[in-house]
């Protein structure tokens, strides 16, 4: 059946969920919410993992490991969506998100027991790296599993308030993820935390994996995919007729770049390039940053429910295309205004210091490395990517060709190496890391008595209320608009696709244009032109899809 047949149902009237209802949504939510918090555990402790795995001393080295490692997880979820959506749609919802359930729990659980580089040599970081690849199969099939399974038990008129508790579990699992961590560094010294307590959030996924296969095991196949079976209308090969045929591969198409890409970098942006930014550009230390991403999740999570349940009235369409539409023309003040906050000095240093490269065009590459893989040897690459890493602003001028590289601050000669610059960038006025100019709260009750937190926590919680808007109503939005027999994989290629590639390589992908521009914001023209291709492909194209019977086989 191609998505042009597939017609609207009538509007039936809300009514209360039933025990059943209840319990599914519960149970799939928390197998879902152990899942996310097992997969985000690898960028919440991506400094321990990388002083673990990575040999030397050049964090530079380790921080791009560290951001392979992330990437490679997301770069593999698509392949999961077509593996574990296949599956879904042959043998059924229920038994396929077990099987991805397993695989993650296990790949994570085996990270804490890895030995370090000084134990077993280069094995120690391509086991890890093998672990993320894993876990990144692994979340390709969880989540359209169980976004399929909880709105083919919703009734018609609440899928969108159904499938929002689906919604609040990535945030929820990164919100678990953060406070196990903060709770073991506050509770243990930071040297014991270096050497083995990192580990214990790993570790405790087998008990979080046990919990959740025995909940899912209580459940029932979902009533669409068994009228499904009974009637014998599934496909016999769901990919193919999923992406082989243009009726059904243009609503992939139009869901992907007209739906998730733009949901998917607002989403990121919001949670992730916002603890990126505020670790790796403002240099706040670990802890206060999680304390603030934290408190800015709890305060938000309640909205993913809210614009669920709005969209049932309103429809999907308009709350995605004004998350996308607003997240774009703010994302600027917003992220000024947080640095601004956080660590003044170096706004200042921005405005004050003019650091000046010039070079020979010929001698300057595109630092684009969404995945690092790349070695950066010419000068005016590597230096340019050291002043990104610490926060410093510069201008690059054309210089002769053949001419070697150099550098003035402020007018005067300064020195053209890498960590020299960088340190009379220092002291011309940017601050270091540990600067005690730099917001620092390393306690709950801290963070409430400071002004600057609370601001601070303030602007992050605008974020994740983007993040809410987007994302509350893009499950229902995905299921409807496939029919059951390739509902599990129709939706979860372009989830994943905008999610695992739009989405995941961000950091990255805005860590280049940085160091390429010497600007500190201009990463964020990565998600404000894909959020607002997103707007305009969705306005014209992406259909409202609120009332449409999902039955259809």
């Amino acid at each position: 059946m191609s998505m042009a047949a597939q017609t609207s149902g009538t509007a039936a009237a809300p009514r209360p969920m039933t025990k059943e209802e209840r319990k599914v949504i519960i149970a799939s939510s928390a197998g879902t919410v152990f899942e996310w918090y097992d997969f985000y555990l690898a960028g919440s402790l991506a400094a321990n993992i990388a002083q673990t795995f990575v040999p030397g001393t050049n964090d530079t080295a380790k921080f791009i490991f560290v951001l392979f490692g992330f990437a490679a997880g997301f770069a593999v979820r698509p392949f999961g969506a077509l593996f574990f959506g296949r599956l879904g749609d042959l043998i059924g919802r229920k038994y396929t998100f077990l099987v991805t359930m397993t695989v993650m729990g296990l790949a994570t659980f085996v990270v804490g027991l890895l030995p370090s580089y000084e134990s077993i040599g280069y094995l120690a970081p391509a086991a890890f790296i093998i672990c993320r690849l894993l876990q990144g199969l692994a979340l390709g099939g969880e989540y359209g599993g169980a976004a399929t399974y909880v709105a083919e038990h919703s009734p018609q008129g609440r899928r969108g308030f159904y499938t929002s508790w689906i919604q609040t579990t990535a945030t929820v699992g990164l919100f678990l993820s953060l406070v196990v961590i903060l709770t073991l560094r506050l509770s243990m010294s930071p040297e014991a935390f270096a050497a083995y307590g990192w580990r214990i959030p790993f570790l405790l996924s087998i008990l979080l994996l046990a919990v959740s296969i025995w909940i899912r095991l209580q459940l029932a196949e979902s009533p669409a995919f068994t009228k499904m079976k009974e009637e014998g209308t599934g496909s016999k090969a769901p990919l193919k007729e999923a992406f082989g045929t243009w009726a059904n591969a243009k609503i992939g198409l139009i869901a992907l770049f007209g739906g998730t890409a733009g949901q998917a970098v607002v989403w990121y942006t919001g949670q992730f390039y916002a603890l990126f930014f505020m670790t790796q550009t403002l240099k706040i230390d670990g802890t206060t940053a999680n304390l603030l991403i934290a408190f800015s999740l709890l305060l938000g999570t309640p909205f993913f429910i809210f614009f669920g349940w709005l969209s049932d009235k309103i429809g999907r369409k308009p709350i995605l295309l004004a998350g996308c539409l607003i997240a774009a023309l703010t994302y600027f003040p917003l992220f000024t205004m947080l640095a601004k906050t956080a660590n003044p000095k170096l706004i200042t240093a921005t405005e004050t210091v003019k650091l000046v490269l010039t070079s020979d065009p010929a001698e300057c590459g595109t630092l684009f490395d969404p995945v690092g893989v790349r070695t950066f040897t010419k000068p005016c690459d590597v230096v340019r990517r050291t002043l990104a890493t610490n926060s410093i602003h510069y201008d690059l001028v054309a210089g002769p060709a053949g001419a070697p590289l150099s550098a003035s601050i402020n007018g005067a000669a300064a020195p053209a190496g890498a960590a020299e610059l960088v340190a009379a960038a220092q002291t011309a006025g940017y601050p270091k890391a540990g600067d005690p100019t730099i917001l620092k709260t390393p306690s709950i009750g801290e963070m409430f008595s400071s002004a600057r937190a609370m601001q601070a926590a303030g602007i992050l919680f605008v974020l994740v209320l983007f993040v809410t808007m987007v994302y509350g109503p893009i499950a229902a939005l995905l299921v409807e608009l496939f029919p059951t027999r390739i509902r599990y994989s129709g939706m979860s290629l372009p989830y994943h696709i905008g999610n695992g590639w739009f989405g995941g390589f961000l950091p990255p992908t805005a860590f280049a244009i940085v160091a390429a521009s010497g600007n500190i914001f201009s990463g964020l023209w990565y998600p404000i032109i894909v959020a607002l291709g997103t707007f305009v492909i969705g306005l014209l194209l992406l259909p409202e899809t609120k009332d449409r019977d999902i039955f259809k086989s």
